[in-house]
């Protein structure tokens, strides 16, 4: 049985009511395969491995005494889950917690462990979890800023047309020569919200194996993205997709982190091969 959600019927662009005691039906997925069958990607047959790496900063409950809590969590959604959670409903979602009383911390982990994972399967014969773990205060130190590695591909002086849609005809490779192993990065990635065309901003880092990326027409093509309302998931598998199929790689990754809204960054991770996630380290924009 499909989830029949699309954006326009979730929160996005609407005034809300903010629930402070727990309900888990705030929670709206939304099926991927909607954004996913027009870039010719098909459930089932991915052709990347990866996940959707958030970040939730303003987590409160309380404890048995009415004291309240505070914590940050690390939420890892699998890529091959059917749903993404839509961000304003996860927003609602985690303020419904800050009147609501709990145990301990590892009360709250299981539930928030348990309601995502639901509404990331919602509506599938499959079913699966999503990975979580909560940062307590006395760990907060412990939390790293850092930019993200790579050739920094913004130190290129050069001129980008506007564009209304991504272009991926911009990108190129020097497939007569012989392949090489780099990392570029670059903090121009910016698109808007699907549904209200509020600005989402980023930052982008592409590891490869394989023929030379024209630099130049790398960055363009990131800049491309300035007018495109998508959600960051998506976008990050566009970027994937049309780097797989013009540039013809034999190995790539790409990690976008974008900035916090509403209290919850959104960091897309795709690669063609198994591999570690990256740690969640935010950059400073963040």
């Amino acid at each position: 049985m499909s989830l029949d959600h699309t954006p326009e019927q979730s929160q996005l662009g609407r005034a809300s009511a903010y629930v402070d005691r727990y309900d888990a039906s705030l929670l709206f997925p939304l099926p991927r395969a909607a954004q996913r069958v027009p870039m010719g990607i098909e459930e089932g047959r991915l052709p990347f491995f990866g996940a959707d790496l958030w970040t939730a900063y303003e987590l409160s409950w309380l404890n048995p005494r009415g004291k309240p809590q505070v914590a940050l969590a690390h939420i890892t959604l699998p890529c091959e889950s059917p749903n993404i959670i839509e961000s304003k409903s996860f927003k609602l979602y985690l303020n419904s917690f800050n009147s609501t009383v709990f145990s301990g911390a590892e009360a709250v982990r299981e539930r928030l462990r348990a309601d995502l994972s639901e509404a990331a399967w919602r509506g599938s014969e499959r079913t699966g979890t999503i990975g979580l773990k909560l940062v307590l205060p006395e760990q907060f130190g412990q939390e790293r800023v850092a930019e993200l590695e790579g050739l920094d591909l913004d130190r290129l002086d050069l001129e980008c047309g506007e564009h209304a849609e991504p272009a991926p005809e911009l990108l190129s490779a020097a497939t007569h020569e012989a392949p090489v192993s780099e990392t570029l990065s670059s903090r121009l990635l910016k698109s808007n919200c699907r549904v209200t065309g509020q600005p989402d901003w980023g930052s982008v880092q592409i590891r490869y194996t394989g023929p030379a990326i024209d630099q130049a027409g790398l960055l363009r093509y990131i800049v491309s993205f300035r007018r495109h309302n998508e959600f960051h998931e998506p976008c990050c598998e566009r970027i994937f997709q049309d780097i797989w199929q013009r540039c013809q790689p034999t190995k790539l990754a790409v990690y976008c982190r974008y900035t916090r809204r509403g209290g919850l960054d959104i960091n897309p991770f795709r690669t063609s091969w198994p591999q570690a996630l990256p740690a969640p380290v935010r950059t400073a924009r963040q």
